[in-house]
């Protein structure tokens, strides 16, 4: 039931998100009920999506590829052997090409789900490191954490780009009259304020359930030295010219496993997982609690 509150809540707050966007588009055209209708059914429509098509859209989103068991043998076992420690269903396999170290998972259930590595984080990695690693993904489709995260980085992406659009729009002027003064300092307020509001609900979920991984992937694969040095090698961050950019690398940051797909931006101050240290403290908690 948990679950459940923390998906319908997330879905709610995005949704009132867009439909104050298509508040003030309507009030600057002059129409606020239609296009706050229009924003509402677009709303609706959008969560719908991101629900059933989540995998597809985060896989099309960061330019990831599923692959076959013959290309990549290595990754496939080990994902193999994880999922089934984990008493879970093996989930789709996919490679993002680029050379910056990460994973992610994505999809709405175990039933539906994708486990991506970056071709960095292969080559980096040994088996041992790419085990605790692939734990740690393994747990949030374990934990039902993988849809939340995904639905809200979809619909954050979507929510900046409305963002940019309604900047954009600006130039173009609003309503002649004596409303376009205020009607202009709103829009500019609402196209600043209301991506970063999506960007909080994001926020909001993610640095709990990223604690709550790396401790599943003690539990699963019973490798914390592995898991601490993985976490170590993948959280040095990628110059920008090394950095190929995904559609939009800050919403989706949260996905991975430490954010250093987006390379050095403002959004560092307001990171989607714990730092490094406090990670390490509790991989070392629950290793004594499990006296490994």
């Amino acid at each position: 039931m948990n679950q459940t509150l923390r998906i319908i809540s997330l879905f709610s707050v995005l949704a009132l998100l867009m439909i104050i966007f298509g508040a003030i588009i309507g009030y600057l055209v002059g129409d606020f009920h239609l296009f706050m209708s229009i924003f509402f059914v677009i709303a609706i429509i959008m969560n719908i999506v991101s629900y059933f098509e989540s995998d597809k859209m985060a896989l099309k989103m960061t330019g990831s590829r599923l692959i076959s068991k013959s290309e990549n043998p290595r990754f496939y076992n080990i994902v193999e052997r994880v999922s089934k420690e984990a008493g879970i269903k093996t989930p789709k396999i996919g490679i993002m090409d680029t050379d910056i170290p990460n994973a992610f998972a994505t999809g709405r259930n175990e039933n539906n789900s994708v486990v991506v590595a970056t071709r960095g984080i292969l080559n980096m990695l040994n088996d041992d490191e790419l085990e605790a690693v692939i734990g740690h993904e393994i747990s949030h489709i374990k934990h039902k954490d993988i849809l939340v995260s995904t639905v809200a980085a979809t619909i954050a992406t979507i929510i900046s780009y409305l963002g940019n659009m309604i900047l954009f729009s600006m130039f173009f002027g609003g309503p002649e009259d004596n409303r376009n003064g205020n009607a202009n300092i709103l829009l500019l307020i609402a196209a600043i304020l209301i991506p970063i509001g999506a960007m909080f609900v994001q926020l909001g979920i993610s640095r709990s359930r990223e604690a709550y991984a790396d401790e599943g992937s003690v539990r699963i694969t019973k490798k914390p030295d592995d898991l601490i040095s993985s976490l170590k090698k993948i959280s040095v961050k990628p110059t920008v010219r090394n950095v190929q950019r995904t559609s939009n690398p800050n919403a989706y940051s949260s996905l991975f496993i430490v954010n250093n797909i987006s390379a050095h931006s403002l959004m560092d101050l307001f990171s989607t997982h714990p730092s490094l240290e406090k990670r390490i403290e509790n991989i070392q908690r629950v290793r004594k609690e499990l006296h490994i």
